[in-house]
C-alpha cells in the first residue's frame, strides 16, 4: 500500500502540537519510562518513576507537576497520561492486562514505545460497531476488523489541555461515512485509514524512543 502524503504532513503537525508546554511528551525520556511502567497495569509512584528514568526524585516531582491532565489515585500515584488504568472507550490489552488510552492515536504508537503488542478494541463513535485490531511494535497493524475503519485526528496549533483539544476528538469509526458528522463538528479534523493513521503516529513514537530528553 502506498503511503498517503496527507499522513506525512499530518505527522509534522501532530509532533508540533504535542510538543507544547504542559504535555508529558515535552520530556520524552521521562514519559517513555512512565508508559513502560504503567503498561504493567499498576499505579506509578513518583519514586518508582524516578528510579526507572534515572533521575532524582525531586526533579521528577517538579517535572510531573508541570504536566497538565495527569491522572492520580488517592495515594498520589500516577495512573494515567495517554495510557491509563481508568476505563475509556479505547481498550488497550497488553499481555492480558486490560489498560486504556485517551485517544485512538495513542493505541497506534504506544506499542512501539513499550515494546509489546497490544490488542485494541474501541467502538465506532457513530454506530457503536466494535473496531478491533492488533498493533505490533515491528509489524504495525494486523488483524483489523472492520477493514474499512478510519481514525479521526486533529492537530491544534494551540492548546492548554492535550486531552481536551487533541485526544478527545480522536476516535475510531467503522467507515469514513460514519465519521462525517463528527468531522463536521471539529474544524480542521482529518479522517485517515487506520494504516495511514498508524504511519502518521510513528514520529510520536520515534520521538519517545530516540533517547532525547528535555531538561527536567
Amino acid at each position: 500500500m502506498r503511503p498517503n502524503p496527507a499522513s506525512a504532513n499530518l505527522s509534522e503537525r501532530l509532533v508540533a502540537s504535542v510538543a507544547q508546554g504542559g504535555s508529558a511528551r515535552t520530556t520524552p525520556g521521562l514519559y517513555r519510562e512512565l508508559l513502560r511502567v504503567l503498561s504493567r497495569g499498576e499505579p506509578v509512584a513518583i519514586e518508582r518513576l524516578a528510579a526507572a528514568a534515572g533521575y532524582p526524585t525531586d526533579q521528577v516531582q517538579r517535572a510531573v507537576a508541570g504536566w497538565s491532565d495527569t491522572e492520580y489515585d488517592q495515594e498520589g500515584r500516577i495512573i494515567g497520561w495517554g495510557l491509563t488504568l481508568r476505563p475509556t472507550r479505547h481498550k488497550f490489552n497488553v499481555d492480558g492486562k486490560q489498560l486504556y488510552t485517551w485517544c485512538a492515536l495513542d493505541t497506534l504508537f504506544m506499542p512501539a514505545v513499550i515494546g509489546r503488542s497490544a490488542r485494541v478494541e474501541s467502538p465506532c463513535a457513530a454506530t457503536g460497531i466494535p473496531v478491533r485490531l492488533t498493533v505490533d511494535p515491528t509489524e504495525g497493524i494486523i488483524a483489523l476488523d472492520p477493514s474499512t475503519a478510519v481514525v479521526s485526528l486533529v492537530a491544534p496549533e494551540q492548546m492548554t489541555s492535550v486531552r481536551t483539544a487533541f485526544c478527545n476528538p480522536g476516535r475510531y469509526f467503522a467507515t469514513s461515512d460514519a465519521a462525517r458528522d463528527w468531522q463536521s463538528k471539529h474544524p480542521g479534523m482529518e479522517l485517515l485509514s487506520v494504516v495511514d493513521a498508524y504511519r502518521a503516529s510513528r514520529p510520536l513514537g520515534e520521538m519517545l524512543l530516540d533517547g532525547s530528553e528535555s531538561p527536567l
